[in-house]
């Protein structure tokens, strides 16, 4: 079975592919049979490899390749480099693969166009789902908040909803966290307005964002500085790491539906930002990156992302790395 997760809500993303890894796990030698791979260097020879490899831990061999129809994504021409969509031939064993019953293949990536070739050849064999970041100003994403306090044990006030929603906005791996920790300060009861006040790191921790600024502007000791401080202060690297991938994909949202004469307006309405200065913000910081850097960073997001999980660098210095090279 092949399922292709593409988008911009990561948070949705992580816990559809949470959901195969328990169904293809078999007790504690489950996650055995996870192997990751990082799309923006597998060759298709490793990546059969891994798909035809037979587990020994668990009933299911289950592959998940980060970043890889990215690859395939038509990319603004510079100079007379070659397109990268040119290698799509060497990928057609990708298209007339036979899985064996005991694999299963999850390709997972960022915003992709829905011309992208790669995506349009797997889709007849795959199940493809777009995760689409829940509209502030809808009725999907209280109800979203709503359902996971229930989840949780706790019944949360409409009041509190829309607190929340203020203060984060539509991030569901930052919505759930904080959800988490009411949860469990509440034991039960309701959750209101002043919990939130009370608790919400998000209100509280500014200098993640300083930080995540920091590391846009390509100022390496403030961000550094921060960064070491955070962790000090308990800050988990995969959360940190998260929250600058997030400012960076929406950089790459914000390149891609700005240009001559498209209003803050426009480009607000397509990254699900109603904040005008917001918006303003990410259009200058886009400014100073070209489509070309902002991939090469998504990539490396990619890598330190994989090396994390993988267990081939410890999270503080994986950061550490990271920054120093996007701060270059």
């Amino acid at each position: 079975m092949i399922y292709i997760f593409h988008g911009a809500d990561e948070f949705t993303i992580r816990d559809l592919i949470r959901k195969i890894k328990a169904e293809c796990s078999d007790g504690e030698f489950g996650e055995a049979a996870a192997t990751v791979l990082d799309g923006g260097k597998v060759t298709i020879d490793e990546l059969l490899v891994a798909c035809h490899t037979v587990s020994f831990f668990s009933p299911k061999r289950l592959v998940i390749v980060e970043g890889l129809l990215s690859r395939f994504e038509k990319k603004e021409k510079r100079g007379k480099g070659k397109d990268k969509t040119n290698d799509l031939k060497d990928w057609d064993g990708l298209v007339k693969l036979d899985l064996p019953d005991s694999s299963v293949l999850v390709l997972s990536d960022g915003l992709l166009k829905k011309t992208n070739p790669m995506l349009k050849k797997l889709a007849p064999f795959a199940d493809v789902k777009e995760c689409v970041p829940l509209d502030v100003r809808g009725a999907d994403l209280p109800k979203w908040i709503a359902s996971r306090s229930k989840a949780m044990g706790c019944e949360i006030s409409p009041k509190a909803v829309r607190l929340l929603i203020d203060l984060i906005g539509n991030d569901l791996w930052i919505l759930s966290n904080e959800i988490d920790k009411l949860c469990i300060h509440a034991s039960g009861s309701r959750i209101e307005e002043s919990d939130i006040n009370l608790l919400v790191s998000y209100a509280r921790e500014a200098n993640i964002f300083h930080m995540v600024d920091a590391v846009v502007q390509g100022r390496r000791e403030m961000a550094a500085r921060l960064l070491h401080q955070l962790m000090d202060e308990g800050a988990a690297p995969a959360y940190l790491l998260h929250m600058i991938t997030h400012e960076f994909r929406l950089l790459i949202q914000v390149k891609q539906h700005s240009g001559r004469g498209v209003s803050v307006n426009t480009v607000g309405s397509k990254i699900g930002e109603s904040k005008d200065w917001k918006v303003e913000k990410l259009m200058r910081s886009a400014g100073r990156y070209s489509s070309q850097r902002l991939e090469g960073i998504y990539h490396r997001l990619l890598e330190t992302d994989v090396s994390i999980k993988t267990g081939k660098c410890e999270g503080e210095l994986a950061l550490d790395l990271l920054i120093n090279d996007l701060c270059k």
